[in-house]
């Protein structure tokens, strides 16, 4: 597949907004730009692509990776062997062109960006983005407070919610109290509260969730999903119920 087929085959919504101006100036720089045709996002309801999700996860991980001040190379092979394990070498080695590409555009508005995908894209892919950003922040080995920060305020911006953001940040730390955080518990509670909101979990981070994605997205979320198995398990074991 060429990379203009690539590219303009898997896009939805992508190619409208300030999304579409960042894509428009990365493509730019790496094929004709008047052999892709351009759309709008006009419509809300419209579904999200995996390629819609892939450009945004690029823009996204761009940005946190330069949140630290420099851009660490085991960072770039994390996002690089993530796109390999997801789509295959060929499609990936289209992805990583992109993304180099948009790596080197300055003065990208995060704002505008996430708004734009959190209009567009349904919640629980906008988990699975934030899910995938925490594993680039962790690929060198620590997790910066530069990159914690910016992870949050992406956030925020897709209106992820507070309990659902360190749920999320708890499945990338080793800590006693992760188990209740990645459940959304307070340390305090019940082997009743523990069972329902497992349950809860279980039906928000379900790889199902995510199907629309395609499969090369699923991977992702059966590791999310695997992370509240564990920390139901752990608290069981704990105490004993």
């Amino acid at each position: 597949m060429s990379f203009v087929k690539w590219i303009g085959a898997s896009l939805g919504w992508s190619f409208g907004g300030p999304i579409g101006a960042i894509l428009g100036l990365a493509l730019g720089s790496l094929i004709d730009k008047s052999s892709v045709k351009t759309k709008t996002y006009s419509r809300p309801n419209m579904r999200t692509q995996s390629g819609d999700f892939e450009v945004s996860l690029l823009i996204l991980a761009s940005l946190v990776i330069k949140a630290d001040g420099k851009q660490d190379q085991r960072e770039l092979d994390f996002v690089r062997r993530q796109f390999v394990q997801m789509y295959g070498r060929d499609r990936a080695n289209h992805a990583f062109r992109l993304f180099k590409a948009i790596n080197k555009q300055p003065n990208i508005s995060l704002r505008q960006v996430c708004l734009q995908i959190q209009q567009m894209m349904d919640h629980a892919s906008r988990l699975q983005l934030l899910h995938f950003l925490f594993g680039i922040a962790q690929s060198d080995g620590d997790v910066a407070s530069s990159e914690v920060i910016i992870i949050e305020r992406i956030a925020n911006y897709l209106r992820i919610s507070h309990r659902d953001f360190e749920s999320i940040k708890a499945m990338f730390y080793s800590s006693k109290t992760n188990a209740y955080k990645i459940l959304e518990l307070d340390k305090d509670a019940s082997p009743k509260d523990i069972k329902s909101a497992y349950r809860r979990m279980v039906k928000k981070f379900h790889p199902d969730k995510v199907q629309h994605l395609g499969k090369e997205h699923q991977k992702g979320a059966e590791e999310k999903f695997r992370k509240v198995q564990e920390a139901y398990e752990q608290l069981q074991k704990d105490l004993k119920f």
